[in-house]
Order: C-alpha cells, then sequence, then structure tokens
C-alpha cells in the first residue's frame, strides 16, 4: 500500500499553516476601516474598493512566474522572501496619507503574496496524500480563516485609534518569512523526484490551460464565486455606516470575523463531509449558501439581521476553498502542481480585483441592495450549473493518472492503465 504522505516534520507543517493564516489578510484586515478610510483620503467607493483588492491585481499577474519557479527549484526560498516582502508593502500603510502612495504599496503586498499563497499550498498538496491530504486542507482552510478572524478583529481594535493603526499587523509575515527559511528543508520539492525533468512539466500556464480544460473550468468557478464575494467584502461596511454603526471593532465582527468563524467549523470536519457527501455536493451547498447571503443583505433592515450575511458566506467559503484547491490539484500531474496552484491564485485574486471595477459603478448607479440581487442572480447561475456537474472525483482521475483515491482503490488500476 503506498505511502500517504510525506510525513514532514511538525515545525514544518506549523510553519506552512502560520503562512496559509495570512492569505485572507490581504484585504481583510483593514476592510473594518475601509470606510473610514475612504472619508480620511476623500475618494469615492470605486477607489476605497481598489485599497482592498489592488493587490489581488499582483498576484493574479506575478503568481504563474511564481508557480514556474516552485515547480523547477522548490517553494522554500520564494515563500521565505515573499513573506518579508509581504511584510514590507502591507506595513508601509501605517505611515502612507497619500492614495497613489498606497495604492502602490498594495501592489507590493501582493507581490508577496503571491509567494506566500502558491508556495504554501502546493507545499501542502505536494506532502500529503489520500485521506490524508483532505484533512490537512481542512486545518488550511481552518488555519486561513482563524487568521480572518484574529487579524481584523485586532485590526478593528486598532482602527478605532487611527486607521493607519491596523496596517502594522502585517508586519507579523516578516519574522514568520525568518522562520520559513530556517525550518523549510532546503531541497523540498512539490512535485516529487525527478519533476523538472518530467514532459509535462514544460509550457507554463497557458499550455497547462489548453491541455487540461477540467482546471480551466475550476479556475472559472474561483474568479466567478471570489469576484461575486467580494461585493459582499466591499459593501458590508457601507451598509453598515447606513444603519448607524461607525464603530470598526464592531464592522469587523460582522465583515469577517463571524464568517471566519463560520468558514473555521467547516475547516475542521472538511474530510468527513467529503467522505460523506462528495465534493459536488458541497460545492452545492457552498453556492446555496451564498445566495441566500445575498438575498439576506438585500433586504435588511437591521443590523441584527445581517448577522446572518457573514455566517453564510463563511460555511460557502469553507466548503469552496479546500474544495476547488484539491480538485484542481487532481487534475494536473504532480510535475505541475505549483503552476497549477499559481493559476488558482490568479482566479481567486483576479476575481476579487475585477469585482468593485465591475460592482462599484453598479453600486453608485443604483443601491447597494440592488447590485445584492443582482449577485444573487450570479450565485443562483452557479447552483444551477453545478447540478449538471459530474462528480469531480471522477473527472480528476480521469485527467489525473496520479490522483489517489484510497477510498476506492481506482487509483492503482488507474495508474496501471496509463
Amino acid at each position: 500500500m503506498p505511502d500517504e504522505t510525506a510525513r514532514p516534520g511538525t515545525s514544518a507543517l506549523t510553519v506552512l499553516l502560520l503562512a496559509s493564516t495570512l492569505g485572507v489578510m490581504g484585504g481583510a484586515t483593514i476592510a473594518p476601516v475601509i470606510e473610514v478610510m475612504r472619508q480620511s483620503l476623500g475618494v469615492g467607493g470605486t477607489e476605497a474598493g481598489l485599497v482592498l483588492t489592488a493587490h489581488s491585481l499582483a498576484i493574479a499577474v506575478v503568481s504563474p512566474l511564481v508557480g514556474r519557479a516552485v515547480d523547477r527549484f522548490g517553494p522554500r526560498l520564494p515563500l521565505a522572501l515573499g513573506l518579508v516582502v509581504y511584510g514590507l508593502g502591507g506595513g508601509a500603510g501605517m505611515v502612507i496619507d497619500s492614495y497613489p502612495l498606497l495604492f502602490a504599496s498594495r501592489l507590493v503586498l501582493g507581490v508577496g503574496a503571491a509567494a506566500v499563497f502558491t508556495c504554501s499550498t502546493a507545499s501542502l498538496l505536494g506532502l500529503y496524500r489520500g485521506d490524508l491530504r483532505d484533512r490537512v486542507m481542512g486545518w488550511r482552510t481552518t488555519a486561513t480563516t482563524a487568521g480572518g478572524f484574529l487579524y481584523p478583529l485586532v485590526a478593528g481594535a486598532l482602527g478605532n485609534h487611527s486607521w493607519h493603526a491596523p496596517f502594522a499587523v502585517y508586519l507579523i509575515a516578516m519574522p514568520l518569512g525568518v522562520a520559513t527559511f530556517l525550518v523549510l528543508p532546503p531541497g523540498m520539492r512539490v512535485g516529487g523526484e525527478g519533476s523538472r525533468s518530467q514532459e509535462g512539466g514544460k509550457g507554463g500556464a497557458i499550455r497547462l490551460l489548453r491541455e487540461r480544460p477540467l482546471v480551466t473550468a475550476l479556475c472559472g468557478l474561483w474568479v466567478a464565486t471570489t469576484g461575486l464575494m467580494m461585493v459582499l467584502a466591499v459593501s458590508l461596511p457601507r451598509r453598515l455606516d447606513q444603519l448607524g454603526i461607525h464603530d470598526t471593532l464592531v464592522v469587523a465582527l460582522y465583515g469577517t470575523v463571524l464568517a471566519s468563524g463560520a468558514a473555521s467549523v467547516v475547516g475542521l470536519t472538511y474530510a468527513r463531509l467529503t467522505a460523506r457527501l462528495g465534493y459536488t455536493v458541497l460545492m452545492r451547498i457552498a453556492a446555496l449558501c451564498w445566495t441566500l447571503a445575498f438575498l439576506v443583505f438585500a433586504v435588511a433592515e437591521h443590523p441584527a439581521v445581517l448577522l446572518a450575511v457573514p455566517v453564510l458566506t463563511g460555511l460557502g467559503t469553507g466548503i469552496t476553498m479546500p474544495t476547488l484547491t484539491v480538485l484542481v490539484d487532481r487534475s494536473v500531474p504532480p510535475e505541475q502542481r505549483g503552476t497549477a496552484t499559481s493559476l488558482q491564485a490568479t482566479a481567486l485574486f483576479g476575481g476579487q480585483f475585477a469585482s468593485p471595477l465591475v460592482f462599484g459603478p453598479l453600486v453608485d448607479a443604483t443601491s447597494l441592495g440592488a447590485a445584492a440581487l443582482i449577485a444573487a442572480a450570479g450565485t443562483a447561475a452557479i447552483l444551477l450549473a453545478l447540478f449538471r456537474l459530474k462528480d469531480p472525483r471522477d473527472l480528476g482521475a480521469a485527467d489525473a493518472p496520479d490522483a489517489v483515491k484510497p477510498e476506492t482503490g481506482r487509483d492503482d488500476r488507474a495508474r496501471r492503465r496509463t
């Protein structure tokens, strides 16, 4: 029976999970003060939304380059350097009072975030297999959403002193970068032995998308879902302000803490949920949660009713993050793991960046409620499309001969046929 995991040391797993906590910090950390910042800088809603998502543009552009480097040279050095750049770019907001400079610092943050997301994700996918990989990806979701719980809570408290103060939270990445360099083994690879010489590792992201249509479809789903979810991230603080909620700590509770708590619960039980329900059913549940969240947001006239919005959003996110990550990885050969992971980052953060460009003018021309109803129509369309989707585990087996399915035993037979 094949070994299900490379069994890295506990310290390496700890560092990778800690790096994963930074995954949602890019925009979530400053989300509680975004309305205060907008008023202080004298900018409109679209410009304020771009502060939340500017780093996403850099991630979308840089990630394929990071993924190619990971496939060729391993994740250790790119991850360590990325964490340092992440801390510098994010922490710069502590001393910036100009919108153009703040936007530029968010792009620097995105360069570091591209390395953090791609390297940490590819490392965890490469180190674990089978049921254990589902469990570890659930832990990663919990770690990511725990960061989404803790960091915005701290930022919200700091935001009551100054809108600059929450940017100090980003500095935590710098000592973590040093720890990464010291803890991860220098020769660590994410694609297995001989991955650099495999034919499948050549051609980069464009060739991968051309040869693996399932990866293209899954990345498209990343773009759609994250773009729609950013509507709530940008609009919820503004809606709370309309309802008389101005305390940034309370805004943090609504906007990120409740969502992260719900997603963390899903992450802790993800392996069991997957074994019982399967990937397709879980994705349908996620799309249903998002649709309900937008409908509640559109009609709610009291802050207490809005509490349901981040909870529903968190449940959907907690399901989607590990599911799409595992499915994309199962759809490619191991030697292209870094590139495939980077494509997820490009899709995920590209959707985030595009969202305020699409929905910002829509909100300005109509209302927050109208934009939420349009977004609800989008998530409902995703839900209907998922009812036409075959079991992604079977699709993954067809596209990725190395996919491990210990629960069915079909992985060995698939490898023998190929």
